[in-house]
């Protein structure tokens, strides 16, 4: 298993925890020991279930349990999953979101599923290269996301998740054809321009996408009467894609100064004083148990090759991104359809 660092230090490398390990024996079939807990390697069992799909059961679980019970094994997690203590965390609500996350992992030491996840496939025209980010999530601490390329949009999924949002769900979507200018840096500062800007390019966005959903209507008519004819939806999209052909073809501006707004919350107080570009975007968040979900605007905030940023309009607050550079052997994407449908069935799984 790879562990984020410690929050909030995105830019620290991924820690590995072994889970299980496989005695290739002659002779005899193989053997299959649990790595889980504290006590050393135990039986364990592994079960092929169908292609890229495997599973494990540990057959001793009493080696994952502590002498000072619950409250031990708890205090153990989190200086392994935290670097810190309880007395550390003084916030309420922080304390309460990873006592849930202690409750709801640990239901699972015993049996888990894996399934094949693929990277996503680059092509010349990313923004960046695509892979998988350490992100800060507030009090959730660090966790990891997938950035892919679809287009004019950008998506962020999560691949480990929190009592919020669960692994699988599209955390953030960057909308490429709407780049957004930032104030000078004297107003950067001002929380209340830039919500102006943001809800004045989601108002340009939803006008957009009525004049689409419009013009595919009369498209529609036009083809019942016989008289198929490009109508605004065509049209818009020409135009749109003009536009970002010119952006792409222009050369790259210069890096601008970045700044966060006064009031917007951040886990990591390190981030990057300049910025290559910014978009407007979109972000899921939920109550807990993934209740009442909704997208709600944003800008995404790309920083260079390795790191960006989103900031959270509503929750004012702000996740700073920074790239895993582990290499992973075997995981690239058969082609784009195997990487869609990858996407389309974890995200299935925990809606």
């Amino acid at each position: 298993m790879y562990l984020p660092p410690h929050d909030p230090h995105v830019d620290d490398p991924m820690r590995f925890k072994p889970l299980f390990r496989i005695h290739l024996m002659e002779r005899k079939s193989a053997t299959v020991e649990c790595m889980y807990g504290h006590k050393g390697p135990h039986n364990g069992h592994i079960q092929i279930v169908k292609k890229d799909e495997f599973s494990t059961k540990c057959n001793q679980t009493d080696h994952h349990r502590m002498a000072g019970g619950r409250q031990e094994e708890f205090r153990t997690w989190l200086r392994e999953e935290w670097g810190r203590t309880l007395e550390d965390i003084f916030h309420e609500h922080m304390q309460e979101l990873i006592l849930m996350k202690f409750i709801y992992t640990s239901q699972y030491d015993n049996c888990l599923t894996y399934r094949r996840i693929f990277l996503p496939p680059c092509s010349p025209d990313d923004l960046i290269k695509p892979g998988l980010f350490k992100g800060t999530y507030g009090s959730h601490g660090l966790e990891i996301v997938m950035l892919s390329f679809h287009g004019k949009k950008a998506k962020g999924t999560k691949i480990t998740g929190d009592p919020n949002i669960p692994a699988g769900q599209q955390t953030v979507e960057i909308d490429l054809a709407h780049p957004i200018r930032l104030p000078d840096i004297e107003n950067q500062s001002n929380f209340s321009e830039l919500s102006r800007i943001v809800l004045e390019v989601q108002e340009q966005v939803r006008r957009e996408q009525q004049g689409l959903e419009e013009g595919a209507q009369e498209g529609k008519e036009l083809e019942e009467e016989g008289q198929p004819q490009p109508g605004p939806c065509q049209r818009e999209e020409d135009r749109a894609g003009a536009s970002a052909a010119g952006e792409g073809e222009a050369a790259q501006p210069p890096p601008q100064p970045f700044v966060l707004p006064a009031g917007v919350a951040s886990r990591n107080e390190d981030y990057p004083r300049t910025c290559r570009a910014c978009f407007y975007g979109t972000g899921l968040i939920a109550g807990h148990g993934f209740t009442s979900p909704e997208r709600t605007p944003g800008v995404f905030v790309l920083f260079d090759d390795d790191r960006f940023g989103f900031i959270w309009l509503e929750l004012q607050s702000f996740s700073l991104y920074s790239r895993i550079k582990v290499s992973f052997q075997n995981a690239e994407a058969p082609s784009r359809e195997a990487f869609d449908e990858m996407l389309k069935n974890i995200q299935l799984l925990t809606s």
